[in-house]
């Protein structure tokens, strides 16, 4: 029972080592491995981005992508989702990194709730152990300006 409690605490707190090291350059970026030991179907990722002004410009989206970094594997692939609740506009969207291991991004996906939190989620198709890479980032409305990005990982198993 040790055990299974350390591999998910080192689990947590080397995806959110990844999220404060990129947190802290200019790009966002965060990586880790879902489901070290392979055994997990289920394994989910779930954290809370919140976007605000930068100086006087307000977010219009969250943006993100999600990238393989694996080995390839046949019919193991890593998902992601946007969820946005609130400011009068609820809104969810997916993307799927379409081939597995190939070290491509998979197609960005947005969600426009302007400033505010949303919910991001990561998962697999199955059972396997997956490395993996997020790319996120609040933009203003002219979709090149960022804002200000937080983020706060909340699950990781």
């Amino acid at each position: 029972m040790l055990s299974i409690s350390f591999g998910k605490l080192s689990n947590v707190v080397l995806f959110v080592a990844a999220i404060g090291y990129t947190c802290a350059s200019s790009a966002h970026d965060a990586g880790a491995t879902m489901d070290p030991n392979g055994t997990v179907a289920g394994f989910t990722g779930f954290a809370l981005v919140t976007c605000t002004n930068s100086g006087s410009i307000p977010t219009s989206f969250l943006e993100a992508s999600i990238t393989d970094t694996s080995l390839p594997q046949d019919n193991l692939l890593v998902n992601l989702q946007i969820i946005h609740i609130g400011n009068n506009f609820n809104h969810a969207i997916s993307t799927t990194d379409p081939i597995s291991g190939d070290a491509e991004p998979s197609p960005s996906v947005r969600v426009a709730g302007g400033n505010g939190n949303y919910l991001l989620l990561v998962n697999k198709t199955a059972a396997g152990a997956r490395s993996f890479t997020v790319s996120y980032h609040c933009k203003a409305a002219d979709g090149v300006t960022h804002t200000d990005t937080d983020i706060l990982v909340y699950q990781f198993e």
